[in-house]
């Protein structure tokens, strides 16, 4: 029974260490964009009170289509997991191919009927927004997301 269990241990310390070996030799996948001049834009939304929801619903039926439109690129979407920010934060990352790009989508973007009919009516109740904020962001070289 004890070179049994001595067998057992052995077996999954090896497995163990040819795991992080193996590891060591495959790269795992890593995105790369193609344009040197990339920015990514982060961008975090505080909800008026108790329109999280109403703000989600928007970006769902209606933005994210737009940002596609007008040649933003979508990184990802989140809200935060723990309260209070989970109550009224949304964050999400665009990339854009560089930063006159950028101000070029948000132009036309921000005049683009179906953007303003869109915002207008899911604001009808009032304001989804009390604070938006946008950081500018340059991959580092050892970023796997460039």
């Amino acid at each position: 029974m004890t070179i049994s269990r001595w067998m057992g241990v052995t077996v999954a310390v090896g497995t163990f260490v040819a795991g992080f070996a193996v590891r060591g030799l495959v790269e795992g996948p890593v995105a790369h964009a193609q344009t040197a001049g990339r920015v990514f834009e982060l961008r975090t939304y505080t909800a008026a009170p108790g329109k999280l929801d109403a703000l989600k619903a928007r970006f769902r039926d209606h933005t994210v289509k737009l940002f596609t439109k007008h040649g933003m690129t979508h990184v990802g979407y989140w809200t935060p997991a723990d309260p209070p920010l989970s109550e009224n934060t949304l964050i999400y990352v665009l990339s854009h191919s560089s930063r006159e790009a950028a101000k070029k989508s948000w132009d036309a973007f921000r005049a683009d009927p179906d953007w303003i009919k869109a915002r207008d009516e899911s604001q009808k109740d009032g304001t989804l927004t009390s604070k938006v904020e946008s950081v500018y962001m340059n991959a580092t070289d050892f970023s796997p997301l460039k």
